[in-house]
């Protein structure tokens, strides 16, 4: 077990916060138990909710670099681990047939680490300082480099036959994230500390607007926020996620509004920022819209104020003072 680089949760979510990410004590917990137990973790939920955001934030936190390998459909070791850099292997070849080099000494040192080009998985676990690794929609790859990354997530340790195996150097802080586009299998799951991710509340989400876009009035960043939850829970192809309603909220800032206005068409040009596919502006009508924005306003929300009032004093105690550059993640 290694000693963390914080001493509890509370003083790790205080960092992220400093970070540009309002986390919630699961997550926060999460985080701190995955530095202390030097286990890697998987975060589950739909795209938007703050999980790729969470490896940023906590690279800033620690002042970690961060190293990320996006995962896709055929992902093979070249891309993720490892390959020969085959250009100057030729060169040396050319080199010893022109006299320039030992052909005997050309054998042992073909395949050394000299000509070894490190891709992201192998640069995380032999850089000489631990980093934060992010290995983003895992559930994209193949099963194949699934069972591939077992290995790693178990002794952070990379086999290549031509040199053996590579033993890590630093124990990065692993972040893995899954869409739920297919099951992952038991055995990744069983390495990981886990969580699911879900939508923030209500209140957090404001909490989150009010800390990244600490410009925009407080009855701005409430009722956006209220439309974009209610927005939410229409059938759409692609719910908007936390940087969307950022994005959203400022882009009505800059246009000056103090609210949201009554006017369903003055919301139509900004609704890009919040939906993403050609099926979801074509179905979201400006009577939609209107019904949206009539929906009830923060104050009538039961049980909201309270958590409003809980979330102010939360976020008094952590004030980072000008947040206007903590950037677009947001936590759940």
């Amino acid at each position: 077990m290694a000693d963390p680089p914080v001493p509890d949760p509370d003083a790790l979510r205080r960092r992220l916060f400093e970070a540009g990410y309002v986390a919630g004590e699961e997550l926060s917990g999460l985080v701190w138990m995955a530095l202390t137990l030097s286990r890697p973790m998987l975060l589950e939920g739909e795209a938007g909710v703050g999980k790729t955001a969470i490896a940023a934030a906590c690279a800033r936190a620690l002042g970690r670099p961060l190293l990320r390998l996006q995962c896709h459909e055929g992902l093979d070791l070249a891309q993720a681990v490892y390959e020969w850099n085959y250009g100057r292997q030729l060169l040396e070849i050319r080199l010893a047939e022109a006299g320039h080099g030992n052909e005997g000494d050309l054998r042992d040192t073909l395949f050394s680490e000299r000509f070894l080009l490190e891709r992201p998985l192998l640069q995380a676990i032999r850089s000489p300082a631990p980093c934060v690794l992010l290995i983003d929609e895992v559930d994209r790859a193949d099963e194949a480099f699934e069972a591939f990354l077992l290995e790693m997530l178990s002794e952070y340790q990379v086999t290549v036959p031509e040199l053996g195996t590579l033993a890590a150097r630093s124990t990065p802080l692993t972040v893995l994230t899954s869409n739920g586009t297919r099951d992952l299998s038991d055995a990744l799951r069983r390495r990981c500390l886990f969580s699911y991710i879900e939508f923030p509340t209500l209140a957090r989400e404001i909490e989150i607007v009010r800390t990244l876009v600490p410009e925009a009035a407080g009855r701005l960043a409430e009722e956006a926020v209220a439309f974009v939850q209610r927005l939410r829970r229409e059938d759409l192809d692609k719910k908007p996620g936390v940087a969307e309603t950022l994005d959203w909220i400022r882009i009505l800032f800059r246009l000056g509004h103090a609210g949201l206005p009554d006017d369903p068409r003055a919301l139509a040009p900004t609704l890009a920022a919040l939906l993403k596919t050609r099926n979801d502006q074509w179905q979201l009508t400006p009577e939609r819209v209107g019904r949206l924005v009539d929906g009830p306003r923060i104050a009538q929300d039961t049980g909201v104020a309270k958590d409003l009032g809980v979330a102010k004093v939360r976020a008094g105690d952590m004030d980072p003072g000008p947040a206007a550059d903590l950037g677009a993640g947001g936590g759940a």
